[in-house]
């Protein structure tokens, strides 16, 4: 019955969230983070920054893998599958619409007003979030200063996974020095894809193109974007307009930004092709997600690998507030988008229980209509 209980919880925390997590990966984490560990409290903290540390080391959209690990920590496998799915398949939805209407009239529909005011909220919900897990991951003044380290450098445009792996291994590499041991390194596991058989050549072909970039790709939207140049413009698969299109597809819907490339298999190959692409590029999350789980709290255990996870967790934190900065410098640009990112930034703070959806639908609302006085 508790299980029961626990597979419900998780079904309707997930969809909710697929359905109204706006803003990309640092967004959809700190609406993750106000959920499960200030509101429901199903995991501490420090074990979200843990999970979140790890998450920043494999590849994969790192919310949606965030997702699966909650799931995983909350309802075991049957979590695992329910809330990636669950936080997937809304975004994927939606994203399939705009595909259906796109091939239709080669056109998205007006949507800049209600961004305009999504994105300045989103930077509220942000720092709401990354501020007592940056209060957690600062334990020293070795950590802070390796926090500060990397977000210099991440706005300077350093490869986040360099930085994230650059500070845990200088940590360790520390630890080690100071303690005069030697830890053994954990293996990393090759996922091996038996023969997959589909009756069309192009589905086989998006198939993989897309399990290797799901199996490959760190960093963020525009990484993805690059990825998606090389493989299908540049092999004359899609054109660079229904590429752009299909990445504003993926930033303007909930969920996760990898819903673009359930657009991109519908204008390759029709339905089949957008189911296949879908299924192809979040796979790995699912199966990099189930293997390092149980891991962390090891890594946690062990005391030269508990220094490495805790200056890869500052670093992630770091990052987050990097990737706030700089989204804030791209929407709050007039004193229409400074007054939504005050009110929410307001009621972030002040109001710590409310539903991060609420904040998120007030700013696009505020900002449809400071954007149309904005144009009167």
């Amino acid at each position: 019955m508790e299980k029961n209980r626990n597979l419900k919880e998780i079904t309707q925390l997930f969809l909710k969230l697929g359905i109204t997590a706006f803003g990309g990966p640092a967004a959809h984490i700190a609406m993750m983070q106000q959920e499960v560990v200030v509101k429901k409290k199903w995991i501490s903290e420090q074990h979200f920054l843990d999970l979140l540390g790890a998450t920043n080391l494999i590849p994969g959209p790192n919310s949606t893998e965030m997702a699966i690990h909650i799931g995983y920590e909350r309802g075991g496998w049957k979590g695992l599958i329910i809330a990636g799915l669950c936080f997937i398949l809304p975004a994927v939805f939606i994203t399939l619409l705009f595909a259906v209407l796109y091939h239709n009239y080669g056109q998205l529909p007006e949507i800049q007003p209600f961004i305009y005011g999504i994105k300045p909220a989103i930077i509220a919900v942000i720092i709401g979030a990354a501020y007592p897990l940056a209060k957690k991951s600062i334990k020293s003044l070795f950590l802070g200063l390796i926090g500060l380290a990397v977000l210099i450098a991440s706005l300077l445009g350093a490869n986040e996974i360099y930085l994230m792996f650059g500070a845990g291994l200088l940590a360790y590499l520390l630890y080690s020095i100071k303690n005069n041991t030697i830890q053994n390194f954990i293996p990393f596991a090759y996922i091996k894809i038996s023969q997959i058989s589909f009756w069309d050549a192009t589905n086989i072909k998006l198939f993989f193109i897309f399990l290797k970039i799901g199996a490959i790709l760190y960093g963020s939207g525009y990484v993805l974007f690059a990825f998606l140049d090389t493989e299908l413009v540049q092999a004359g698969l899609l054109t660079r307009k229904q590429l752009i299109d299909a990445i504003a597809v993926g930033q303007f819907t909930p969920g996760p930004v990898f819903s673009s490339v359930t657009f991109i298999g519908y204008q390759i190959n029709g339905l089949y092709g957008a189911i296949v692409s879908t299924i192809a590029i979040f796979f790995p999350s699912f199966v990099l997600v189930a293997f390092l789980n149980p891991l962390v709290k090891k890594m946690r255990s062990s005391k030269g690998l508990s220094v490495f996870l805790d200056a890869v967790n500052v670093a992630s934190v770091a990052i987050i507030l990097s990737v706030c900065l700089v989204m804030g410098k791209e929407s709050i640009v007039d004193w229409r988008t400074i007054v939504i990112a005050i009110i929410s930034g307001i009621i972030v703070f002040k109001f710590k229980n409310i539903n991060t959806a609420f904040i998120v639908a007030g700013g696009a609302l505020l900002g449809f209509v400071l954007f149309h006085i904005q144009l009167d």
